[in-house]
């Protein structure tokens, strides 16, 4: 089974500030290597900065790096209408997003100068997929998964500045009243926001704060949005690698077949200092060349058109809709 792989969230180019870093380092799981192996066709890459200072220089710094990227040989501009060219059939295709809007804004300068930041990385990249408004922390537009605070005033106004952009919004790391407040956001102004959870599995199934709610789940499900499954262990069971199967059984559960996709997170931990979490993932997920083994997986545990929905099938559809 020759089949394409998607994976929705990757923080190769964090990884890539760093000044030992390499494409082919094999100490992280999304390195070129392991994406040609695992035959991934587009990987998301992450614009990440945490809170504080020199968030935009880290921010359009990365923009910059990822502007190289498509300039590289084995890497194209991810588009659902080339990816299948045959110039780029032994190339991956990458698509940009944000992880917290600190990134492109901190915490002291004015909106409109944040936003000019927003209009430069979009400008680096060529598009955006998808804005997540903040990370672990609480920022000036709402709180983060380990915060309690809901949208802010300036998350509103960041929300009506990307309405009309083309870009999703990003629950994976949003507070539960963050997620319903975006929501409530939304419907109330009547956009047509995609949003999605790019990295992010069942808090059902194991509790973290990571991990979506029924209610949340089910809304993004309801809006035909994506939930990308997340291979760290602490988000799957620190014990039980299997029970990223049971994710999955839980996410059809609930009527997504047809939101389900790959999230997988990887990034480069080696240095973490929590070193009670080393390693970061299963053996079986520890990087992009494990892709192929998990589809066969699921094939045997669900079925074959699971593992076409899951491994790219549904992102395409999600993407499709967003630029049509």
């Amino acid at each position: 089974m020759n089949t394409i792989n998607i994976d929705l969230h990757c923080d190769l180019l964090y990884y890539l500030l760093r000044s030992d870093s390499a494409l082919d380092d094999r100490g992280i799981g999304c390195s070129l290597p392991y994406l040609k192996e695992g035959n991934v066709k587009l990987q998301v890459m992450a614009i990440y900065s945490g809170t504080g200072k020199d968030s935009t220089v880290y921010g359009l710094e990365q923009s910059k790096l990822f502007a190289n990227l498509i300039k590289n040989e084995n890497f194209f501009l991810f588009d659902h209408r080339n990816y299948k060219n045959p110039e780029n059939e032994n190339r991956v295709g990458v698509i940009a997003s944000i992880e917290n809007a600190s990134s492109f804004c901190d915490e002291n300068e004015n909106l409109e100068s944040g936003f000019k930041k927003l209009e430069t990385i979009i400008d680096h990249t060529q598009k955006v997929l998808y804005i997540g408004i903040t990370h672990h922390l609480e920022n000036r537009f709402g709180g983060g998964n380990n915060a309690e605070a809901g949208l802010k005033d300036d998350g509103k106004v960041l929300i009506d500045y990307i309405a009309d952009k083309k870009i999703a919004i990003d629950l994976a790391h949003t507070s539960d009243q963050l997620a319903y407040d975006i929501f409530n956001y939304i419907d109330q102004r009547n956009y047509s926001i995609p949003i999605l959870a790019s990295h992010s599995n069942y808090r059902t199934v194991y509790k973290n704060n990571r991990n979506l709610p029924d209610e949340l789940a089910k809304e993004v499900i309801k809006r035909k949005g994506l939930i990308g499954l997340n291979f760290i262990k602490d988000y799957i069971d620190v014990d039980h690698s299997e029970r990223l199967y049971e994710h999955i059984q839980y996410g059809l559960d609930l009527g997504g077949e047809d939101c389900m996709a790959y999230g997988a997170d990887y990034f480069y931990w080696k240095d973490h200092p929590d070193t009670s979490r080393h390693p970061f993932f299963f053996e079986e997920h520890s990087n992009a060349s494990k892709f192929p083994a998990i589809n066969r997986e699921i094939e045997e545990r669900f079925s074959s058109e699971l593992v076409d929905k899951i491994s790219h099938r549904n992102v395409l559809n999600f993407i499709e809709n967003m630029y049509k």
